[in-house]
């Protein structure tokens, strides 16, 4: 059965280990698209962060999808809402809580890209992170916001070496309400528990009557290992984790060796 839909993830999969968009990988974009393959980035970034590259690559419009905040919010890029799911407002105030009791930088980010943090010392990593998503970091108590004010997701950030000691504290403190990911060695990220890459794309695709052997997904990560379970052809980067690596059914180049358009060009284009 014919690939009709390509999930990328962003960072270090469609993008070098510069933050840019290679040629090589424009072009095989450029080329699914034309043999009406939809090409969905699959992303912990919000809707802002990904702008950018969905114009790079001509993605535009209803027709075309974009799964966000690591599959809490999937969306047409135009802005159109298929499926949201939130984390309230009281485990909102856990999170911050739990961040501050064990002196941890904690960021949270709302559905319109905004980041917020109760830190009055804003990490290094929370300000990157506000660069690269196109998003100023306000500085709010859970007390300042309204009673109601629901997140995407949360993140404890930072020095890998913490996370890695409070990463088992967190699971056992926050794993029966939240999906907890590490998405990357200076991430930590808790969100609702339905959410993540793999059912978002599950149910984008039902929404679009694909089936998984329809659908082909390109990661590197940890957090992309619930798409590649979905997916019925599964890619890890050849500069991916041997976690992801364990559980697809191919592996290509790095993110610097064109591995991306290699994989789309063996495997989804005819």
């Amino acid at each position: 059965m014919s690939i009709k839909l390509i999930a990328l993830d962003i960072d270090d999969t469609l993008l070098d280990s510069t933050g840019k968009l290679l040629a090589s990988t424009k072009a095989a974009v450029k080329k699914a698209l034309a043999q009406g393959i939809k090409i969905v980035l699959c992303t912990g970034r919000p809707l802002a962060g990904v702008q950018p590259y969905l114009d790079a690559l001509q993605l535009t419009g209803d027709e075309q999808y974009v799964i966000t905040y690591n599959g809490a919010v999937t969306e047409s890029v135009s802005g159109h809402v298929v499926a949201k799911h939130l984390v309230d407002n009281a485990m909102y105030r856990k999170m911050t809580a739990f961040g501050q009791a064990h002196q941890v930088p904690f960021n949270v980010l709302d559905e319109e890209s905004n980041i917020y943090t109760a830190d009055r010392d804003v990490n290094w990593v929370t300000v990157i992170q506000a660069w690269e998503n196109k998003a100023g970091v306000l500085v709010r108590d859970p007390d300042d916001l309204p009673a109601d004010f629901q997140i995407t997701k949360g993140l404890f950030v930072g020095d890998e070496a913490q996370l890695d000691a409070l990463e088992p504290l967190v699971d056992q403190t926050f794993g029966k309400d939240c999906y907890i990911v590490r998405a990357g060695s200076v991430f930590l990220e808790l969100m609702n528990p339905v959410v993540n890459k793999g059912q978002a794309l599950k149910d984008l695709a039902q929404v679009l009557d694909l089936s998984a052997d329809e659908v082909m997904a390109v990661g590197d990560e940890k957090n992309d290992i619930p798409m590649f379970k979905f997916a019925g052809t599964a890619v890890a980067m050849g500069n991916g984790s041997d976690a992801a690596k364990a559980v697809v059914d191919y592996v290509t180049g790095t993110n610097d060796e064109g591995g991306l358009a290699d994989a789309i060009q063996k495997l989804a284009l005819i």
